[in-house]
């Protein structure tokens, strides 16, 4: 790689998690100001999910961890400290990379009890972040995936999928192809204070597009709600349309939870830019992760008449692309309380 003789030594003291992730060496380029990436060698690339979470996949695969997206609200957070490394800004600028993730995707899908069950991509941290560009894990997990007669999902917010829009029909020509966006924010200047590193509201709108006229029928995750600044009818409606216009099948609406190490994060965010919410969320959150069950009730009738009226209500949010909780491992275990959410619609 040309980054080669750009890396630098990782101190197994420093970070001992790494170490025990297979770290291989730690990298810098001008081209990611602030962001170190840590290379790996995964033992494993599929993560079982539990029977009793109700999800429609079995299997996850995830290529990174950490994400420069830097969503506040993220839920994989917390992953990150297992690997000693915090849930903060360790998460958006530290990134584990699994440079053999289809090498060894390819391995475990030729075992012979392999039943080709689904397998969802995208659900702990993005498969689309900008470091695809530079490492092109994707092209050869999802060439593994169609080889072995795998149907997969992908969930996302990085156009970079529009790169392997051609690799993906083809796929779609072998196997099921499930597509979704995840854009919860019509307000690009809100968007940039809360999710920095992830491409603009019009920039997944062109997307959407895009993945429409290549033959798909692209779902979006209007995930998550964030309560008081982005649950108006005027910001959800005006969302729907656009959503409506470019194409969008159909939606599921999550409204936003806190979980772990990632709630401090989020609500040190809101006390700075938005004080005057901080005790509206002490109340509508408590000690726990979730908002109360009033409020969602309280946002699904609000939802229900605006998805119906954009037409957006014909393909279930059961389809792809399920948040889930973490073990502090990379492998995934799901939430019952979100696995009821994605039945708003």
């Amino acid at each position: 790689m040309r980054w080669s003789e750009q890396a630098v030594e990782a101190d197994d003291g420093a970070l001992p998690g790494l170490g025990r992730a297979g770290l291989v060496r730690s990298v810098q380029t001008p081209e990611f100001e602030g962001i170190t990436f840590h290379e790996v060698l995964a033992k494993s690339a599929l993560n079982r999910v539990p029977e009793e979470s109700g999800l429609p996949f079995t299997y996850t695969v995830n290529t990174f961890r950490g994400c420069t997206h830097a969503c506040r609200y993220c839920f994989a957070r917390p992953t990150h400290e297992y690997l000693d490394l915090d849930a903060g800004r360790d998460f958006d600028s530290q990134v584990v990379v699994k440079l053999n993730v289809a090498a060894v995707l390819r391995k475990e899908l030729r075992r012979r009890s392999w039943r080709r069950e689904p397998v969802a991509l995208g659900t702990n941290t993005d498969p689309y972040q900008r470091a695809e560009g530079r490492y092109r894990l994707m092209p050869g997990v999802i060439s593994a995936l169609t080889e072995s007669a795998t149907p997969f999902s992908i969930l996302t917010k990085g156009t970079l999928l529009r790169r392997d829009l051609p690799l993906l029909r083809q796929a779609a020509g072998q196997v099921p192809v499930s597509l979704s966006i995840s854009l919860a924010f019509h307000d690009a200047e809100l968007q940039k204070q809360i999710e920095p590193g992830t491409p603009s509201p019009a920039a997944r709108l062109a997307l959407i597009r895009d993945i429409a006229e290549a033959g798909f029928a692209p779902h979006v995750m209007v995930a998550p709600v964030i309560p008081y600044l982005t649950d108006s009818s005027a910001h959800l409606d005006a969302l729907l349309a656009s959503l409506a216009e470019a194409g969008a099948s159909g939606v599921t609406v999550i409204p936003m939870h806190l979980r772990g190490a990632t709630k401090p994060w989020f609500l040190t965010w809101l006390a700075e830019h938005h004080p005057a919410l901080v005790r509206r969320y002490r109340t509508l959150y408590g000690r726990g992760a979730y908002v109360t069950p009033e409020y969602s009730s309280w946002l699904r009738e609000r939802m229900r008449p605006m998805v119906a009226r954009h037409g957006l209500a014909g393909s279930s949010g059961s389809r792809v692309g399920y948040p889930e909780q973490h073990s502090g491992v990379d492998d995934p275990v799901a939430e019952p309380e979100l696995t009821q959410a994605l039945t708003l619609f």
